[in-house]
């Protein structure tokens, strides 16, 4: 069936209605809507964001992404340009700038979502795409003259040449911290990592990476002072199995340290959850008829977090969600080699 015909027939009455309303506008929401188009269905997508792209516009727009299938590499902006790009293709209603408060079921079997302002938006079917949720990044604890962020103190990158020829002390030992001073070694004039621990969460390649780079790596190392009030002029840090201090040249500090994550929402909205994730099976629905999570949000016997898995849920999601309003669609509509888009 080309993806331009629908599968069944709505009345009038229901011009309001959408088909699926896709909450998260990040990478794997983005997949969801452009297979939601390709399945013919109504889709709004709503993101509390200005813009779509997720995480990769807001956190890490100039940092390359590796493991996307047939890109060896390719930034992360460009990437979520791609993904919006593809999205759209099926002309989806877009809402940005739109925090969901309540998700509500209707006597009719569909759902209403509000968003904050009061706005509400239909939908036969719901699909959760919002990466790790209601999340910020973790902030330093020690103290420090707020104007200093987003000038000399960073908790994400979004411009890789603020850094350019600058002594850059980067905090964390994930992923996201290794692969910045991996990447910003390029351009600073010193880059020093420091981790609490000996033992790194981010995938050991990146972790060799840094010694090839010329990164200074400072093991059991954590911050103890920020140097400068009205602008940054150093900082201390010590060694946590000695508590030696040294203090060290610093034009600018990024920290990535984590993230503090609030689902109380999701638990309100009568969601099952399991360690700050939604529960689903293996046709992505929760426990709420018509509601399914993917990505990051989603929990299951065989989650990865990536954008790769996610992409998958994505597609099994928006497939089943296909034949909850319509039981007589297929779950599988064939290979989009063999179907006549009109995009």
């Amino acid at each position: 069936m080309p993806a331009a015909e629908r599968e069944w027939t709505m009345s009038s009455a229901d011009t309001n209605l959408f088909d699926v309303t896709i909450v998260g506008g990040g990478p794997v929401g983005l997949f969801a809507a452009f297979y939601a188009g390709l399945r013919g269905l109504k889709t709004k997508i709503i993101d509390a964001s200005a813009e779509l792209g997720g995480q990769l516009v807001t956190l890490y727009p100039e940092k390359y992404v590796y493991d996307v299938a047939g890109l060896p590499k390719i930034l992360a902006k460009d990437l979520a340009r791609d993904l919006a790009s593809q999205a759209q293709q099926f002309k989806p209603t877009v809402c940005l700038n739109a925090k969901v408060a309540t998700l509500e079921k209707r006597d009719d079997g569909s759902w209403k979502i509000t968003t904050e302002g009061s706005t509400e938006h239909l939908s036969r079917t719901v699909v959760l795409a919002i990466g790790a949720g209601a999340s910020a990044p973790k902030k330093l604890t020690v103290p420090y003259n707020a104007a200093f962020e987003g000038v000399s103190i960073f908790y994400a990158v979004t411009e890789r040449e603020k850094f350019r020829d600058k002594n850059v002390l980067i905090i964390g030992g994930g992923d996201s911290a290794v692969d910045w001073a991996n990447d910003l070694s390029q351009v600073a004039k010193h880059v020093c990592l420091i981790h609490r621990s000996d033992k790194f969460r981010a995938v050991q390649t990146s972790v060799d990476e840094m010694t090839r780079k010329g990164v200074d790596v400072k093991t059991f190392h954590e911050l103890k002072q920020v140097n400068g009030t009205e602008k940054l002029e150093g900082a201390v840090i010590f060694d946590n199995r000695t508590k030696a201090e040294e203090t060290i040249q610093v034009d600018a500090i990024l920290i990535n340290i984590g993230f503090s994550i609030n689902l109380g929402f999701l638990k309100a909205w009568g969601l099952t959850l399991q360690n700050n994730a939604i529960v689903v099976n293996e046709k992505m629905e929760t426990n709420l008829d018509g509601v399914y999570a993917v990505g990051d949000i989603c929990t299951h016997a065989a989650k990865l977090k990536l954008i790769a898995t996610g992409v998958g849920e994505a597609a099994i999601a928006v497939n089943f969600a296909a034949t909850k309003i319509n039981p007589s669609a297929k779950a599988f509509p064939g290979h989009s080699s063999n179907l006549d888009l009109k995009v």
